[in-house]
């Protein structure tokens, strides 16, 4: 008989039970472990924050406090508390491309929505920082959301090689993974064609694990595959032409949703000027 699996570290730190009381213990050695840093930046080391991280670090202090202070760094470098919706480039084709849904699932989690036909007119720079500045916005909106709270949908209809670079991807994928862990609760690659499969081996090399379990293939014509927006959302709150809704709602009007961004900005404190 084999001799029992020995324990990694990670699995070796996880609570075994989620208790709040357990999790709370978990929170204040990262706290103790982070220092000085948590009068620099109180607002976004918040328990919300440092939950996540530890979420998404298996519960390793040591590992969600690496994290957290690497996050930190960049954070004083990039500085995304500060950009604003008038600091995006293009900001109404990049918003057509990638933008926050005005309606949630049926767990109340944001949905972000990506559509990767619709080629960029900006710099990989300019559309890192777009989406940058919607993981701030979900990430600022969610402060009181312990678990993960974004139902990611990439609609890949009309995608094409050049309308997402692999550089680009993988760029994307790690800010979400390092600086936002925790973040996204589902991410849905709606309708892929088949030469996406290829694009996909390689683009999962640079996902973690973690990240690629929340991944769901959805396709349009396959109703036990559309069954997973069944689940996620009740069919009057999707668009008829997207997704497999019923909604008669009108498409995209980009000035509510500027104005609704504006708002957002307002609220959380965001300059209009960043220098990001």
């Amino acid at each position: 008989m084999s001799s029992p699996a020995k324990k990694t570290s990670s699995e070796a730190t996880q609570p075994k039970s989620s208790s709040s009381e357990e999790q709370q213990a978990k929170v204040n050695e990262v706290r103790g472990l982070l220092g000085p840093l948590m009068e620099e930046m109180p607002s976004f080391l918040s328990d919300t924050t440092i939950l996540r991280f530890l979420r998404a670090r298996n519960w390793s202090t040591e590992q969600a406090t690496k994290g957290l202070k690497e996050t930190v760094k960049w954070r004083r470098e990039y500085r995304p508390e500060a950009i604003s919706w008038e600091d995006i480039a293009e900001n109404e084709v990049e918003a057509k491309r990638t933008h926050i849904a005005n309606y949630v699932d049926k767990n109340g989690r944001s949905v972000l929505i990506s559509n990767m036909g619709i080629k960029a007119k900006v710099s990989l720079k300019d559309q890192i920082k777009h989406m940058v500045y919607l993981l701030e916005h979900l990430a600022m909106s969610s402060a009181d959301e312990k678990d993960d709270c974004v139902v990611w949908i990439t609609d890949v209809r009309g995608w094409s090689i050049a309308s997402t670079p692999f550089s680009s991807s993988r760029e994307c994928m790690h800010i979400i993974q390092t600086y936002y862990p925790g973040l996204i609760a589902v991410a849905i690659t709606f309708d892929p064609p088949s030469i996406f499969e290829s694009f996909w081996k390689i683009s999962k090399s640079f996902i973690d694990q973690n990240m690629r379990d929340k991944v769901k293939f959805v396709y349009a014509s396959k109703p036990e595959s559309m069954k997973i927006m069944q689940d996620l959302f009740d069919k009057d709150t999707l668009e008829s032409s997207s997704f497999g809704g019923t909604s008669t709602s009108t498409a995209f009007d980009i000035n509510k949703y500027a104005e609704r961004m504006r708002a957002a900005d307002k609220m959380r404190g965001a300059s209009k000027n960043a220098n990001a």
